[in-house]
């Protein structure tokens, strides 16, 4: 994900979280003065017999995200326990390096982002080989999945109508209409290339005005499902896409990068057939069906592990 909005989601899962966040956070605290690099051992079956812990972002696909890897793990018999909805990266990726969270589901270009804010990011096997060449000696990145979340230009449905756009559209398809259309998204988006720049450069795209929102939130949201934009910078698995018929534009020019979910873990403290689990996840989800789960979750508040083990058992990986 480009846009760093925690508050775009909302937690229906583990009330205990608060609770959870102030262990972990005072685990980093513990553990960041460690100069201890027994872990950085290459992954092998030696690293099972311990329980794994899967932690998340504090956001509600994250939570859901991590119930699917867990879940996966624990199907092969492997001891899991759940450390939700413990906050920004800035937390997570210390609690990972002292390996107090085994495994977190990641985002393959914002996790490169924060390591190395100007690295450039042309594939997505160019990114996770830049990842990896950034991250502590103790972690490792698995299989990324194709399944992003990312920022997008997304229309309305009468937009998407009378301009005959579909899902299989590009942002290229846009030019003519650009013209008669406002476009709404955070005050950033209008300054950088990953926005309205990059928009004109990459595709020639030249909007009518644009409207300052937030970064793909509920005043985005609203506002075109009102109307007030006609387009808007929406991530590619937010459920107001399913519930009010949005239309996602393809970027075939990857203008805003890629955002493969993808599975960070501290490599000492799992085994060869957790990864073979993990990477077995990573493999079968895709976008589409993420952003399905997500509405589940999201719009028809249904318990995120129980999604989990539903789709995970129709996947053939319960």
């Amino acid at each position: 994900m480009t846009s760093t909005a925690p508050s775009r989601r909302s937690i229906r899962r583990h009330p205990a979280a608060a609770a959870v966040a102030l262990a972990a956070t005072t685990a980093l605290l513990a553990g960041c003065g460690s100069s201890d690099d027994k872990a950085d051992n290459p992954l092998d079956d030696k690293a099972s017999g311990g329980t794994v812990v899967v932690g998340s972002n504090n956001f509600a696909e994250s939570i859901l995200l991590a119930d699917l890897y867990g879940e996966a793990l624990k199907a092969k018999g492997i001891k899991v326990t759940y450390k939700p909805n413990i906050g920004s990266r800035e937390t997570t990726y210390g609690l990972l390096k002292n390996g107090s969270v085994t495994v977190l589901p990641e985002y393959n270009g914002s996790l490169l982002a924060y390591l190395d804010p100007k690295a450039e990011q042309k594939s997505a096997e160019a990114v996770n080989a830049a990842v990896q060449g950034k991250l502590d000696k103790k972690l490792t990145l698995l299989e990324s999945s194709p399944a992003e979340d990312k920022d997008s230009v997304t229309v309305n449905a009468d937009t998407a109508k009378k301009y005959d756009l579909t899902s299989e559209s590009t942002l290229a398809d846009l030019k003519d209409a650009a013209p008669d259309l406002v476009i709404g998204g955070s005050p950033e988006f209008q300054t950088r290339h990953q926005g309205l720049k990059g928009l004109e450069s990459e595709y020639g795209l030249k909007f009518k005005s644009f409207k300052a929102l937030d970064a793909g939130g509920p005043l985005t949201q609203a506002a075109l499902k009102k109307n007030t934009v006609q387009a808007a910078d929406i991530f590619t698995t937010d459920p107001t896409i399913t519930k009010e018929k949005f239309v996602v534009l393809q970027d075939p020019k990857n203008l805003f990068g890629f955002a493969n979910v993808t599975p960070l873990v501290h490599k000492s403290d799992l085994s060869k057939e957790g990864v073979d689990a993990l990477n077995a996840v990573s493999a079968k989800l895709d976008t589409k069906t993420l952003l399905d789960l997500d509405s589940q979750v999201q719009l028809e508040n249904k318990d995120p592990l129980d999604v989990a083990k539903a789709w995970l058992k129709t996947a053939g990986l319960d």
